[in-house]
């Protein structure tokens, strides 16, 4: 449904244009330090209108916490974060409600909800809904350093199949259309051990979560698909000491589905944005007949610059879990 994890676990809710989104996340240790000047980073990384090629819409993104936060310290109980929603143009959304948009889930929400859903800049299903994703990505991060683990780092490796993101980003601007792209995640200091084989592998996880990051259309760890093209005796890894550490890391820092003490790494295919001012064909409801649409509104070029932030934020949740479940951590001091 809307929450993921099983020791640090965390519910989603809210829509694009309701009155607000949030976080709620269970299971946070008491005592660990907690403040707005926290979260101010990594939402500002989030943030459109910041860089050529996102969004014009600007949320001012203060986080207002609601429970489970006291004196500038977690208390135990649940943590409630809210972000309001203030710079909303619903009118874009209600023009265009009669066609659904191709890419989008207006058709396939209106089928599971019958109607009821709150269509309004794609509603529940929103990229917005990924600010409460960074304020719980704030909080796991700040765990998994507790446990020595060291930087989650995610960066754009490539836009439109172009390494020069401004040249890859030029390339939509000149067809007048969106673009996807490429984000690579790193995570260095991982101990061994984490994940279990099968259904709750290190892998099964991530994915899982990354999945709930709306646009993501493709994952590989290590070398991926391009392990499909190695002999085994070249995608091996040599093991080289009693730590575990190899020569090369084709593997990507996972193996047996169990995190082996190497950098964890992993790429994210990131969709073009379904909203683009390209004239596209789709179903009238209304009418019973095919209709043409160009989608209106404000819209990034390319989510996949706005991807990064995020990439970390659930990579530190799915760390985070594995790493309370092994009782890497038990109080904070």
């Amino acid at each position: 449904m809307n929450s993921f994890g099983r020791i640090f676990r965390v519910s989603i809710f809210g829509e694009s244009h309701g009155e607000s989104v949030g976080i709620v996340v269970d299971g946070c240790p008491a005592g660990l330090s907690l403040t707005i000047e926290d979260f101010l980073p990594d939402l500002e990384r989030r943030k459109g209108g910041q860089q050529k090629g996102t969004t014009p819409r600007q949320e001012e993104d203060l986080p207002i916490f609601k429970s489970g936060i006291f004196n500038d310290r977690t208390t135990g109980a649940p943590i409630t974060i809210l972000f309001e929603n203030k710079n909303i143009r619903s009118s874009d959304y209600e023009k265009q409600r009669a066609i659904p948009r191709p890419g989008h889930a207006d058709w396939v929400a209106r089928k599971k909800f019958g109607g009821f859903e709150d269509y309004r800049g794609s509603g529940h299903f929103s990229g917005r809904l990924t600010v409460a994703m960074v304020a719980a990505g704030v909080i796991a991060k700040k765990i998994t350093e507790q446990c020595k683990v060291g930087t989650i780092r995610a960066s754009l490796l490539e836009i439109g199949g172009e390494k020069d993101i401004e040249k890859g980003l030029q390339k939509a601007i000149d067809a007048k259309d969106s673009i996807g792209g490429i984000v690579e995640c790193r995570v260095s200091g991982l101990p061994a051990g984490l994940g279990e084989p099968f259904f709750d592998s290190a892998e099964s996880l991530l994915a899982h979560m990354v999945f709930a990051i709306p646009a993501i259309r493709g994952i590989e760890f290590g070398m991926g698909f391009a392990a499909a093209r190695m002999f085994g005796s070249e995608h091996n890894d040599t093991i080289k000491n009693m730590v575990g550490e190899t020569n090369s890391n084709h593997a990507g820092g996972i193996v047996g589905g169990i995190t082996n003490n190497n950098e964890l790494v992993f790429r994210v295919a990131v969709k073009p944005t379904s909203s683009t001012p390209k004239e596209q064909e789709s179903f009238n409801w209304e009418s019973g007949a095919s209709d043409t649409l160009s989608v209106k509104g404000r819209h990034d070029l390319c989510i996949a610059l706005r991807v990064p932030v995020v990439l970390e934020a659930a990579t530190a949740i799915v760390l985070a879990d594995l790493l309370m479940l092994e009782q890497k951590i038990k109080r904070i001091l």
